[in-house]
């Protein structure tokens, strides 16, 4: 599942490529690697249009994941949108775009070591959307923090593509490229909206790195 991403576009380009009107995110320097329960950006429907706010990932986790532990480092990859857990942050008003210009599955070598495996729409990192939820939660991420209330996020998965699933083939996430998808993720009924939690078709991603814990930045 991939739990690491990274963001190397500022938020003028965010702003400007997914018509966001209003930036609550202060001065948002590049992020080379995101990892879970770090705050990135998102992209939320607010009052006066789409915003760009900053939100931890990593969901609430389900009940029965929590009864042994004392804390909730939250859930980053959502696929069984069927469950009463996820069900509840469907709607439009839980629905999120995800920036990132390249996201990391790891291969597993002969060892069993591991090696990070980036993709991106090109080696030029173009800026792309996974399509995500979020909800306001109160709990203890960690316990030296205490409970704390935060705004979450994750996002979707599905079946993974021949690139990506050369990797990992158990899933990849939802991926949005075109503006009636961004548009059609944030506002329409979720029947609607759901069709889009399917593989990006073959092609539109490729491997840009390997090896690296944060994705070089492309020249």
């Amino acid at each position: 599942m991939c739990n690491l991403y990274s963001l190397s576009k500022g938020q003028a380009a965010i702003r400007e490529i997914a018509s966001v009107w209003t930036d609550r995110t202060g001065n948002l320097a590049p992020q080379p690697a995101i990892f879970p329960d770090q705050s990135a950006p998102v992209i939320r429907m607010g009052d006066e249009g789409r915003e760009l706010v900053m939100m931890r990932w990593g969901m609430p986790s389900p009940s029965f994941a929590l009864k042994t532990r004392k804390t909730d480092p939250g859930v980053t990859n959502i696929r069984n949108v069927g469950s009463p857990h996820w069900r509840r942050w469907l709607a439009p008003e839980h629905r999120c775009l995800v920036p990132f210009t390249s996201f990391s599955e790891y291969r597993i070598e002969p060892d069993k070591s591991r090696t990070p495996v980036w993709f991106a729409r090109g080696e030029d990192r173009p800026l792309t959307f996974f399509a995500g939820i979020w909800t306001r939660w109160t709990s203890v991420r960690k316990l030296k923090e205490g409970e704390v209330e935060a705004d979450l996020y994750g996002f979707l998965t599905t079946e993974a593509n021949a690139t990506v699933g050369a990797i990992h083939p158990k899933a990849m996430p939802v991926i949005l490229t075109e503006p009636e998808e961004w548009e059609t993720w944030l506002t329409a009924p979720f029947d609607e909206a759901r069709a889009l939690q399917r593989p990006l078709p073959d092609g539109l991603i490729e491997i840009v790195a390997e090896g690296a814990r944060k994705d070089p930045v492309a020249p």
